[in-house]
Formats: C-alpha cells, sequence, structure tokens
C-alpha cells in the first residue's frame, strides 16, 4: 500500500513538471524578462541577459539578438544558427527564465489586493486571483475581463467568467489564460432586502435564481403574523419606484428589491 502510495506521487510529480515545462515552452518572452543561457560545453558563453526595450538580448561572438515575440525554443535556434555561421559547430543551446517581468495584468474590484501584478509565465485566472488575495466578502458571482485585440482602445474584447461555476462547481472552463495587458474586474454583489414579517429582517447578498419564496427563507421564513398572499416588492425602475403587489412565491428578485411581508389582519 506504501509503495503504491510512492508511485502515485511520483506519477503525479512527473506529470505536474512536464505541464511546467510545457507551459514554459510555450510563453513568449518581453521586455524586463531576464533569461538564462548556455551552450553545451562551452561554459565560458554561460550569460544572463535582460531583454531591452528594442526587443535584444546581447549575447558572446554574436551581439544583439532580436527575441521579440519568441518562445524559448525559438530563441534557442536563433542563438544555435548564429553561433554556427563561423562560431561553434552544431551548439546546444539551452535557456530558461530567471526572471518574469514583462507581462502584467490588472485586477480590480472586490479582490484584497487589487492592482497592476505581474504574470509568472503562463498564468490562469484562478492564479491571478490568487495573487490578488482572494475574493473579498462582497463578491459577486461575474469577473468581466477586458482584452485588446488591436493596438486600438476601440477594439477589445469582453470576457465574462461565471464565478460560482468555476468556484463552487469546479468547472475549469472557466479558469482562462490571463495575457499580458488584460484587464479584470470583480463585481460586487448586488443586495435584496427583506422586511415585515419575516424572522430575520436585513439585506442579503444576491445571487441569479433567486425567487421571492428564496429570499424569505434566506430571512428566516414567515412569522406567525404573516400574510403569506399579500408580499409585495418595491421595484426600481428607471430611476421610479414601482410597487409590485400579492407576487407570486416563484417571482424572481431583482439586485435591489425590497420585498415587504405585511401583517396578516386576522
Amino acid at each position: 500500500m506504501i509503495i503504491c502510495k510512492k508511485s502515485f506521487l511520483i506519477v503525479f510529480f512527473l506529470i505536474f513538471l512536464q505541464v511546467c515545462i510545457a507551459s514554459a515552452q510555450d510563453y513568449i518572452v518581453g521586455e524586463e524578462d531576464v533569461l538564462q543561457i548556455s551552450v553545451y560545453e562551452h561554459p565560458d558563453l554561460t550569460t544572463t541577459a535582460r531583454i531591452g526595450g528594442d526587443g535584444t538580448i546581447n549575447f558572446p561572438l554574436i551581439g544583439h539578438v532580436d527575441v521579440r515575440g519568441l518562445t524559448l525554443p525559438q530563441i534557442s535556434k536563433r542563438i544555435s544558427d548564429m553561433l554556427s555561421d563561423g562560431y561553434i559547430v552544431d551548439p546546444q543551446v539551452n535557456i530558461f527564465i530567471q526572471e518574469f517581468r514583462s507581462k502584467k495584468a490588472f485586477i480590480m474590484g472586490e479582490v484584497s489586493k487589487p492592482g497592476l501584478h505581474v504574470l509568472h509565465g503562463t498564468t490562469t485566472f484562478l492564479e491571478l486571483l490568487s495573487v490578488a488575495g482572494g475574493l473579498t466578502k462582497d463578491a459577486g458571482d461575474r469577473a468581466v475581463l477586458k482584452r485588446k485585440t488591436s493596438s486600438s482602445e476601440e477594439h477589445e474584447t469582453i470576457i465574462t467568467i461565471d464565478l460560482k461555476r468555476l468556484i463552487e462547481k469546479g468547472d475549469t472552463s472557466m479558469d482562462i489564460a490571463i495575457m499580458d495587458g488584460d484587464s479584470v474586474y470583480i463585481k460586487k454583489a448586488g443586495v435584496f432586502y427583506v422586511t415585515g414579517e419575516v424572522k430575520k429582517p436585513d439585506s442579503y447578498k444576491y445571487e441569479d435564481g433567486t425567487s421571492v419564496i428564496k429570499a424569505v427563507t434566506i430571512a428566516g421564513g414567515f412569522t406567525e403574523k404573516a400574510s403569506k398572499g399579500r408580499v409585495k416588492i418595491i421595484r426600481k425602475v428607471n430611476g421610479e419606484e414601482k410597487i409590485m403587489g400579492s407576487v407570486d412565491m416563484d417571482e424572481p428578485v431583482l439586485p435591489d428589491d425590497v420585498i415587504v411581508v405585511p401583517e396578516s389582519f386576522f
């Protein structure tokens, strides 16, 4: 049993390591990233290089190398090709990222540490959320991600992330990869109010699919004096209050609704 458990842990670690390596190989480098470069059997060429604002690094023998928009394997091949041109026969170039500095994303709204955060390699939404200290107690069920699709501010993609599906139901399709320049906003949860003949009249966090009966249940249920057939909703419509009288128990509740449970006459 112990051997099986150890074998499982070893296999899990190897799979995890392969995923990490694959992610690093797919990572496109950018300005301020720091690369550690070595050439097999040529220790004198081992170099630590920071990518400059022009997208280049400086490497012994060959000088400036343009690495803009390249992955690690592509940079390795480019340096190998340049070294092969009159310097070294069949050079074996190895590269890894010593410091991730180029990719950044904003996360604002209902998180503990809002602001600009550096993306260390391939970063998912949940990883960014973790770096930002997690959700506050007032966070809603939606996150909105804005992503530029061109250099123009007018061209951007809006992606909505269902936090309930992702966090509570484990739907990993919602855990999208975060890209450089993304802006994420965690919306504040809406609230509704329950007053009158309920056991715990108060304001409550709104969730999609909340009905009148669910709202009353959240508020502790009806008191003995409650007139269950005369429940009304006070709702703002275009800035004006609208009173909906004698609503059905399955009537959907909206954010900022006030549910009023009157006292029975009998």
